[in-house]
């Protein structure tokens, strides 16, 4: 079976040939002819460093291989029951000799096996997948922990961002621990410059991303204030007090400290005014 070409994330197949169609299958409900169905390669993702600073770990790409065996490709990550068009039947992590990744890495991508139905509907499809028309594939998957490559902690949690330069190094996230493949999609736009993958999950889990970097903000702002409020408290204790609290407790320290930390901070009054019951003085020489 040919490999798929640098230059392209889809690849016509044709006809399955029995090994295939034994593959294909398994997944069926009844056995299907070799005439009944459209076969073609896919480049699901890859080890590279991709235009959104991030790259899946060589471990990561074993386990979406056996995960993505049997997941439904659908169009624009639309979920929709209407909108499935193939499915893979056949994954494995394949290494391209001489090419490295971004980073100098031996370069590794999942290669996928998808088969569709030659139905009427589908006829459209195959044409343009013949044609070098649909190219471009995404995943749809979701990973445990997103690692910084400069220190190796959880990105969310470290004080690196990504796509920033630190001694010379770019950092971006390691996609570590393959949790789960949703579903793989023909997209227009790429995000992985090899590959062509944008990787997609959930709503949820983007939620949740953007609550993490929401909750380390605040941290580094109650560490910051409760420094110039508390000097001399150490710094390492503060960050591990911080990251023990949650929202409403970062929020009310945060108010704490930050009102402690702007009467320090903020020069004082020129002039002083007494109260209005201040009793008369009538040697006072600056009263008329």
């Amino acid at each position: 079976m040919t490999e798929i070409c640098k230059g392209a994330q889809v690849k016509a197949i044709g006809q399955a040939g029995p090994e295939d169609l034994a593959l294909i299958n398994r997944l069926t409900r009844r056995e299907l002819r070799a005439d009944e169905v459209y076969t073609f390669a896919v480049r699901l993702c890859d080890n590279d460093v991709d235009r959104e600073y991030e790259r899946f770990d060589e471990d990561t790409l074993e386990q979406l291989a056996q995960l993505y065996v049997g997941v439904s490709g659908v169009f624009d990550h639309e979920w929709s029951a209407r909108g499935q068009a193939a499915r893979i039947y056949r994954a494995q992590v394949v290494e391209e000799p001489n090419v490295r990744t971004e980073d100098g890495r031996a370069y590794r991508y999942l290669k996928g096996w998808a088969y569709m139905a030659r139905t009427g509907e589908n006829e459209t499809l195959i044409a343009e997948i013949d044609a070098g028309i649909k190219r471009e594939v995404s995943v749809g998957c979701s990973v445990e922990k997103v690692l910084c490559s400069i220190c190796g902690q959880e990105l969310a949690d470290c004080p690196h961002e990504k796509g920033e330069e630190y001694d010379g190094q770019t950092c971006y996230g390691v996609l570590t621990g393959a949790q789960d493949a949703y579903e793989w999609s023909f997209v227009a736009v790429p995000a992985q410059r090899r590959a062509g993958v944008i990787k997609s999950a959930r709503r949820l889990e983007e939620e949740a991303r953007l609550g993490r970097r929401y909750l380390k903000g605040l941290r580094r702002e109650l560490v910051r204030l409760a420094g110039i409020a508390e000097p001399e408290a150490e710094h390492e204790l503060l960050v591990k007090v911080a990251d023990k609290l949650d929202e409403e407790e970062l929020l009310g320290l945060t108010k704490l400290f930050r009102a402690r930390a702007d009467r320090l901070l903020l020069p004082g009054v020129q002039l002083r005014y007494e109260p209005e019951d201040t009793p008369f003085q009538a040697d006072d020489p600056f009263l008329i």
